[in-house]
């Protein structure tokens, strides 16, 4: 046994020195020109408190825009990381997917210190996930909550097929709503084999989650409604990249 835990450090050891060791751009961090290192400070609580949530919904949507052109930029983390140190000031909190296939930072090109994120097979909410982005817009004063679904979601495939296993299925229970709602205007067959209907469920999830957090957290609501901040639903496109806001 010793054998075995000895041998998953050496794994995760070198897990860690090889993503140390490769920057988005494929070259050593000595061999990157300094004009090529975007150099970028986190973002202050009086800069924080100037942005409006329309403000932070478009720039979520250029750095999505850069994303899909791969024009991701090698940051200053080293120096962002002692900066934020002792505080952060994110502008937006996102509900992903826990799907590996959906790096959140870089889908919206945000660096270390601007943005919440939380994930959750099927990006569902419960309590907990309320709680969370209570305290990242009501304390933490980020102006938008997103919450993110993708395509080809092993949690919507899976609440369509009826899976029950263990705890997944208490999680599932969460989605099937959702694959409900979609079957009554689709047309085709609503398998999970069907492409066209996970995306409507996807969808459907996605909008019912939006309208859940209105509902079950009175802060969130109340913020939103005085304007403070905006509660929105989006959909990941794995071909493209490209995040679609419903």
């Amino acid at each position: 046994m010793k054998k075995f835990y000895l041998y998953l450090s050496v794994i995760f050891s070198l897990g860690i020195l090889s993503c140390h060791e490769q920057p988005s751009s494929g070259r050593d961090m000595e061999e990157i020109p300094t004009e090529e290192i975007l150099v970028n400070r986190v973002l202050t609580a009086k800069e924080q408190a100037a942005l409006t949530p329309a403000d932070v919904i478009d720039i979520l949507k250029k750095g999505n825009q850069e994303f899909m052109n791969d024009e991701l930029t090698v940051r200053n983390n080293t120096e962002r990381v002692r900066d934020a140190a002792l505080g952060q000031y994110p502008k937006a909190v996102i509900l992903s997917c826990l799907d590996s296939r959906v790096p959140v930072e870089d889908v919206f090109h945000r660096g270390i210190g601007d943005i919440f994120v939380a994930r959750v097979a099927g990006n569902i909410v419960n309590p907990d996930m309320l709680g969370s982005m209570e305290y990242a817009c009501k304390v933490s004063g980020a102006k938008a909550v997103v919450i993110l679904g993708h395509e080809y979601c092993g949690a919507i495939k899976s609440a369509i097929d009826d899976v029950e296993l263990g705890n997944i299925t208490t999680l599932l229970a969460k989605i099937k709503p959702a694959v409900e709602s979609a079957k009554v205007d689709f047309e085709g067959e609503t398998l999970s084999s069907n492409g066209k209907f996970v995306d409507a469920v996807c969808e459907h999830n996605v909008e019912l989650i939006v309208e859940e957090v209105r509902k079950n957290s009175p802060i969130l609501k109340e913020m939103e409604d005085n304007g403070e901040i905006v509660i929105v639903g989006a959909i990941y496109h794995m071909h493209t990249g490209k995040v679609d806001f419903l």
